[in-house]
């Protein structure tokens, strides 16, 4: 499972793998070695390189209370309080509830695991707001992603026939 984790406005991407043991986790990539056990509703235990913490969570918007998943919320780790959001690709919600319209660059990822099958924009081009970026097969259906904001696009990270999985950077427009 992958997941865009926004931490006081600073962007990680979070993957997660169930494995026999657990789960095996990689924050940007890199691997994160992390013991983590749900002690009370809203609130985990977690044991990172022999340091123990508890995180406490508060619902601000939009996620249900019985989950860590999608929306926005409050954390606090000891005495320290931070402002995070967790989006799941996959959810509809996040798909939609966080289309960006105003400035800045905005990272285009895959809505599902897939095979790109074609570029409709190159490196450079303006776009639109909905014109489409490149298609992605999936489940033998064609799915065009499209520009969510109008902009320059600045990075194509895909080539056609790539393989992507859901949260995987596709494209990035400014």
């Amino acid at each position: 499972m992958n997941y865009e984790v926004l931490i006081d406005e600073r962007s990680y991407q979070v993957e997660l793998e169930r494995t026999a043991s657990g789960y095996e986790y990689k924050v940007d990539g890199e691997p994160f070695t992390l013991d983590v056990v749900a002690t009370l509703p809203g609130t985990l235990s977690i044991l990172h390189q022999g340091r123990q913490y508890e995180v406490t969570r508060e619902i601000a918007r939009e996620a249900p209370r019985e989950s860590w998943s999608t929306g926005e919320m409050h954390l606090r780790v000891g005495a320290r309080h931070f402002l995070a959001e967790v989006r799941d690709p996959r959810s509809l919600r996040s798909r939609g509830a966080h289309a960006p319209a105003g400035a800045g660059p905005v990272r285009i990822c895959a809505p599902m695991p897939g095979k790109v099958v074609r570029l409709l924009a190159a490196e450079g081009d303006e776009v639109e707001s909905g014109q489409g970026l490149l298609v992605v097969e999936a489940m033998k259906m064609q799915n065009e992603i499209q520009a969510t904001k109008p902009g320059r696009v600045t990075k194509i990270a895909v080539r056609e026939a790539s393989a992507v999985n859901a949260g995987d950077l596709l494209a990035i427009v400014e």
